[in-house]
């Protein structure tokens, strides 16, 4: 199968690299030159521009992008009126699911197919495969079924043959009609965004376990510890956390990542903890709202990383000026 790739960043470049392996053969862009070559050495067909791709692929054509979510736009004006009826766009960004529901009519009108491909595996994805969570026309689907078997991880030995498992336990889904794709990879990264933060607050009420150990005056603006002695434990972290990959039922990937990260650097020193969000878990929370349904871990995740970034200073400076109001309370330095 021929197979066109726009953005060739960590995620797209990997990706050519596991179509390729069972042979199919990419026709890459990228506006970055040193990826393209990268790629091009190990068997990608070069595109010098984006309407060389388009020109290079044989039609009913098929394009996978994987560009930042705000650069979709553009990109497929562009590509829009180079297409032919029956060609293939598929989004494998983070994408919200609402702009890909519109893409999709959009592009109805000229007989182009769209289909929303939320993809997580992040720079393990060649090594591990990627899951992939998509959405779109049955037909147009099924006919990519060799392009989204080529980048899953595939079946484990004990995956159905078929039924509606079968691809979800290769690591693929057709998740439903346009926008299901992005939907569902939306909540995933909400979701993601909690486990993240569970673990991260779990361990630092470990780090903190020796609080009991240390000294100072008794002041008003300070809670006292009524036992100290409860709290003087110096936890390994590294230990800890290589512990509960074992057996555990917090066990997981991510904590893997985690006992890695312990084991390489104990302290963390190199990160200074501003933590980002690209979008995924403001419109899971989004989505909660206009569903009516509660999603507290989400949001407290979500509003964790805003913090880590420095967005309530304003406000914790509010309450230090409304404690000094009405109780002379300073704040400790």
């Amino acid at each position: 199968m021929q197979i066109g790739m726009i953005g060739l960043g960590r995620m797209g470049s990997n990706m050519v690299r596991r179509l390729m392996r069972v042979g199919h053969s990419a026709v890459v862009y990228d506006r970055t030159t040193s990826s393209i070559e990268l790629v091009e050495k190990e068997g990608a067909v070069r595109a010098a521009s984006v309407t060389d791709l388009v020109t290079r692929l044989i039609p009913p054509r098929a394009i996978c992008l994987m560009v930042p979510a705000g650069a979709v736009a553009g990109l497929i004006n562009e590509l829009e009126t180079m297409l032919a009826r029956g060609d293939t766009l598929v989004d494998g960004g983070n994408s919200y699911y609402q702009d890909a529901i519109a893409r999709y009519t959009h592009l109805a009108t000229r007989g182009v197919h769209y289909v929303d491909m939320g993809t997580s595996g992040g720079v393990w994805g060649l090594q591990n495969g990627f899951c992939l969570m998509i959405g779109g026309d049955a037909d147009v689907v099924s006919r990519l079924d060799p392009m989204f078997a080529a980048l899953a991880p595939g079946a484990g030995p004990e995956a159905p043959a078929s039924g509606p498992l079968a691809t979800a336990a290769r690591g693929y889904l057709h998740c439903g009609p346009a926008g299901a794709g992005h939907f569902v990879k939306m909540v995933h990264n909400g979701i993601e965004y909690g486990l993240m933060a569970a673990y991260a607050e779990g361990l630092n009420i470990l780090k903190h376990a020796n609080v009991g150990s240390a000294s100072g005056s008794p002041d008003a603006e300070t809670t006292p510890l009524r036992h100290p002695e409860h709290y003087r434990f110096d936890f390994d972290l590294a230990a800890v956390t290589e512990l509960w990959r074992h057996g555990s039922v917090i066990r997981s990937w991510l904590l893997d990542l985690t006992a890695a990260a312990f084991s390489a650097d104990g302290g963390l020193a190199r990160f200074s903890g501003r933590v980002s969000d690209s979008g995924e878990g403001r419109w899971t929370l989004a989505a909660a709202n206009e569903e009516g349904v509660p999603a507290h871990v989400l949001a407290a995740a979500l509003f964790e990383r805003f913090a880590s970034r420095g967005e309530d200073d304003f406000q914790n400076r509010v309450l230090s000026a409304m404690r000094l109001g009405f109780g002379g309370h300073t704040e400790r330095q």
